[in-house]
């Protein structure tokens, strides 16, 4: 058996960051808090002393099954290159909305920003899609997108 589980994103503070994916994007709480050390723990991540807190969130549209947006920080955090759209690894979380301007400006007023422009693309079938890209509070990109007919030419 394989299956998807949950992302992780490590946080400079992890508990503002909670607080931005419930207020901007409609995530919940699951209560499954996290406060992790130990042993076992140092082994698993090759750091001595290793402690994390943090929180599993429901991502909308997913059931409580998973999978789930895992927020943690560790005590100790290294630096790092800020996320950017076409660096080597992971690039950006997906999330499907109603209004793409209605949410950007939410993720804006909740402490977030933008990465660039509000963009329509057609695609087969008739369709099109309307795409941002934005930043949660600590830099992390975030892809909205909202899907429709496309209005006759």
């Amino acid at each position: 058996m394989i299956r998807y589980v949950h992302t992780n994103i490590i946080a400079r503070d992890a508990a503002k960051l909670i607080a931005f994916y419930k207020e901007a994007l409609a995530c919940k709480s699951l209560g499954q808090t996290r406060d992790l050390c130990g042993p076992w723990l140092d082994k698993l991540t090759g750091l001595p002393q290793a402690h994390i807190t943090g929180e599993h969130l429901l991502l909308p549209g997913c059931d409580t099954a998973h999978p789930t947006l895992e927020i943690f920080s560790y005590d100790s955090l290294r630096d790092a290159l800020p996320p950017e759209v076409n660096r080597p690894g992971l690039a950006h979380l997906a999330f499907e909305v109603d209004d793409v301007e209605a949410t950007l400006a939410t993720i804006l007023a909740a402490g977030g920003g933008r990465v660039g422009e509000v963009v329509t693309a057609a695609y087969p079938n008739n369709m099109e899609a309307v795409f941002v890209y934005a930043r949660d509070p600590e830099g992390n990109i975030i892809e909205l997108q909202s899907w429709r007919q496309a209005k006759p030419v």
